[in-house]
């Protein structure tokens, strides 16, 4: 029976495809792709789906996503996830279906990325803990990789305390929580410090809840600003502020303390609110003020360094936390008011005089010009009236030149002391700041500190001769050397200036007398008192010509009176009688005429 159905014939066996060479028929063949087709899933390019992995090595990942063939993924793209394991669920990519090899291209990285933003929303609005890869350190924080998207950890937000190594942290993978995200510009921040910081509040409410002011602790110094000490209490943070580190001056807070120090400091105040305490260290020591030598008075001298510059002074620290003021007034007997910094430098060892005391309110004033002799206690003798002295210029107005004698010693030459012959409008046409000026003492004023100083005094007053020379009518030849509204300043002989009204410029053609002409001029008045000459161009031919005038008119009044004179001389002479002859002479002569 057997072996009969081995040799039976199959009834529906396709005898002429077998001689194709086809060992199924096409309808079977069609049925078994069809199946086959059945048992995959459908897949497509570019498509995010769920795979399993089912393989791994150092290098990559094997992959199935129930397709024909299996994919591939690099293990550099699991790195935020370390822990992974076989039969780990994943979300991948497809690249491609099939390669030119065949190969099914998958990728994990881009299978994040295409729905990172839709997962990072949802992590920042459910306060999620998330695993992430920190890649890379950048300015300010480190760079991470969050869903495939880089996110940035500010260097405050990797831990509560300050961190001064960033790189240990580059290829750790931490838990984080997402703190900001800008939809705009797709920026992510997130934090690790977060995760930490609810459990330390916890911490501080129980550390404050037992905090007492004027409590001393001992805490560690976390860290160093240019305003303060940060300190460690054991879960909670406290902050020394510069000025309470000391009793003396402190530029920087490292000159007293330095990092993981551990100190004793005295709790001064705290807000329970704010979670704020502010710590003492110097509280813990005595006032310098009550150790201060008690037999120190006014009047002693002292000796301290120059910690504090200021414009209008200088603070001096005598003992540490014990310093005094020397204001710039203090600083020299001068009267010119100069910055501290021309006197003193931050550092200088300096010896002062105490000026006031005051241990109540721990005030100290010192002075330094007391070390020195008042110049003016014996300024009569020093600088008597008439004196001469060179003097510095140190100032000018429009009215005169403040002048030192020596420091301390002031003086003014009033404008109209500095010559006898210039008339000058300003100081700065006849010297110059800083420059040297031969001065003599005109009167001294103790009581003001003031002298009154000249200088033409140092000669002889040279309107005394110019008297004789400058005469009311004489004439000298002079140079206009400016002109102004009311006239010309004329320079004459002998370094003196004279002065001549526009009329007195008209010359003898009718024309104006222009600036650097030299013409004569004639003297119409002349004030040894006010040193003022006042010329005359016009009034030379004017002159000359009225007295041309007047000769002319003196010949003619003696020609009539010689005139006149031999009229009366013919009157006077005695009548002769006329005789027949003349009669006829006459006749014939006006015959003769007639006739003519």
């Amino acid at each position: 029976m057997t072996e009969e159905l081995k040799n039976s014939p199959i009834e529906d066996f396709d005898w002429e495809a077998y001689e194709k060479g086809e060992t199924q028929g096409a309808k079977s063949r069609e049925e078994l792709t069809k199946t086959y087709d059945e048992s995959l899933n459908t897949v497509k390019d570019k498509e995010v789906i769920e795979g399993t992995i089912i393989a791994l090595n150092k290098r990559e990942a094997v992959v199935n996503i129930g397709y024909k063939s299996d994919g591939i993924i690099p293990m550099n793209e699991f790195r935020y996830n370390p822990e992974i394991k076989v039969g780990d669920t994943v979300e991948v990519f497809i690249e491609n279906q099939e390669d030119k090899k065949g190969q099914l291209i998958l990728s994990h990285r881009k299978a994040r990325a295409a729905r990172s933003w839709e997962r990072i929303n949802q992590a920042l609005e459910n306060d999620e803990i998330i695993k992430s890869y920190i890649k890379c350190r950048t300015k300010g924080g480190m760079i991470v990789d969050v869903f495939g998207i880089e996110a940035f950890l500010p260097g405050s937000q990797i831990d509560v305390r300050p961190i001064r190594d960033y790189d240990v942290f580059v290829g750790k993978t931490m838990e984080f929580k997402v703190v900001k995200i800008n939809q705009e510009y797709k920026n992510v921040v997130v934090s690790h410090k977060a995760l930490i910081e609810a459990e330390l509040e916890q911490q501080k409410r129980e550390i404050i809840a037992k905090l007492e002011k004027g409590q001393v602790l001992e805490g560690t110094v976390k860290n160093i600003t240019t305003y303060g000490v940060f300190i460690d209490l054991g879960g909670v943070d406290g902050l020394i502020h510069i000025t309470d580190l000391s009793w003396g001056r402190v530029s920087h807070p490292e000159e007293v303390v330095q990092l993981d120090q551990k100190l004793n400091v005295v709790i001064l105040d705290f807000d329970d609110e704010k979670k704020r305490i502010a710590l003492g260290l110097k509280q813990l020591q005595p006032h310098p003020w009550d150790a201060l030598d008690a037999d120190i008075k006014v009047g002693d001298k002292v000796k301290g360094r120059v910690v504090v510059m200021a414009d209008y002074g200088a603070f001096i620290e005598i003992a540490p936390g014990v310093e005094g003021l020397i204001h710039v007034s203090e600083m020299s007997w001068s009267q010119h008011l100069r910055s501290a910094q021309d006197f003193m430098k931050v550092g200088d060892e300096i010896e002062a005089v105490i000026l006031t005391l005051d241990r109540e309110d721990r005030k100290m004033s010192l002075g330094i010009k007391q070390l020195k002799n008042d110049p003016w206690e014996n300024i009569e003798t020093k600088y008597p009236v008439g004196s001469q002295h060179t003097a510095r210029v140190r100032n000018f107005t429009n009215f005169g030149v403040f002048v030192e004698i020596e420091e301390g010693v002031d003086g003014l030459i009033h404008i109209s002391d500095l010559s006898w012959t210039k008339k000058i409008k300003h100081p700065s046409e006849f010297t110059q700041i800083g420059a040297n000026i031969e001065v003599q003492v005109l009167e001294i004023d103790k009581e003001n500190r003031r002298l009154s100083l000249g200088h033409k005094q140092l000669e002889e007053n040279p309107w005394d001769v110019f008297e004789t020379i400058f005469t009311v009518g004489s004439v000298h030849e002079g140079t206009i050397i400016e002109m102004v509204e009311k006239g010309a300043v004329i320079a004459l002989p002998y370094g003196v200036e004279g002065f001549a009204t526009p009329k007195h410029l008209v010359k003898e053609d009718g024309t104006q007398a222009r600036l650097d002409e030299k013409l004569n001029f004639k003297v119409i008045e002349f004030n040894k008192d006010s040193k003022r000459i006042i010329l005359s161009h016009s009034r030379i031919f004017e002159d000359a010509n009225k007295a041309e005038r007047n000769e002319a008119r003196k010949a003619k009044r003696s020609e009539g009176r010689a005139k006149r004179n031999e009229e009366t001389a013919m009157l006077n002479q005695p009548l002769e009688k006329t005789t027949l002859g003349d009669l006829e002479a006459l006749a014939a002569l006006k015959e003769q005429l007639s006739g003519k």
